[in-house]
């Protein structure tokens, strides 16, 4: 009968149980993070927190303590010069487990277990949740209903005021030079040079010749 037994045995005798936890304990302070089943994550975080805790004081008898139980040096060494000085100021909940589903096969059910202090992405988010404030009902209803009469009150003068025409803007028009009309380009023409009269003797001689062919048709005829 199990009375007053509250811890899992998880299917492992006490050594067997032991040791296993001891070296999850020690890949989860080398990698921040390690998945395994929900069960094994539940008992390793009641294994490892306080050792956490005792290594936040860094006495030859912690660190004793510690690697009696962890049986590393490279862990411990991790622990209390790395780890330390991200956790300092937290008191307790070291560290956080997230399901991510069931197994294939057995169907067990899988989480990942990591340390707060190392997701930057969660410690973000946090931070801006912190920032946002939160108002109350009764508050926002006062707001609300006074606000109607601070706004007629400022309106009420101003609509009594003539309306300002704005100054109209006089808009510079920038100077457009009027492009130079080129010079007329002045064609040189050739004299030419006027035909000499024919002169007068051979004028004559041509109306002879033309009476003489006259009197010739005129003969012909007869």
């Amino acid at each position: 009968m199990r009375h007053r037994k509250s811890f899992n045995h998880l299917g492992r005798t006490s050594s067997h149980r032991h040791a296993m936890l001891a070296n999850m304990a020690n890949s989860l302070i080398l990698h921040k993070r390690i998945s395994t089943t929900l069960a094994k994550a539940k008992a390793l975080r009641v294994y490892v927190e306080p050792i956490l805790t005792r290594a936040k004081i860094d006495t030859t008898h912690n660190r004793r303590e510690v690697f009696s139980l962890l049986q590393s040096k490279t862990v411990v060494t991790e622990l209390f010069r790395d780890i330390v000085i991200k956790i300092g100021d937290r008191p307790g909940g070291y560290t956080r487990i997230l399901k991510v589903g069931n197994r294939l096969g057995d169907n067990a059910e899988m989480c990942i277990i990591e340390l707060v202090d190392y997701n930057e992405n969660m410690l973000s988010t946090s931070k801006k949740e912190v920032g946002k404030k939160r108002r109350s009902r009764k508050k926002s209803d006062s707001t609300e209903a006074e606000t109607p009469k601070q706004e007629t009150a400022a309106q009420a003068p101003v609509a009594a005021q003539a309306p300002v025409a704005a100054p109209a803007i006089e808009a510079e028009v920038p100077e457009v030079e009027a492009p130079e009309v080129a010079p007329a380009i002045e064609a040189e023409v050739p004299e030419v040079e006027a035909p000499e009269a024919a002169p007068a003797a051979e004028a004559e001689r041509v109306i002879s010749e033309a009476s003489e062919v006259d009197e010739d048709a005129g003969e012909s005829a007869k």
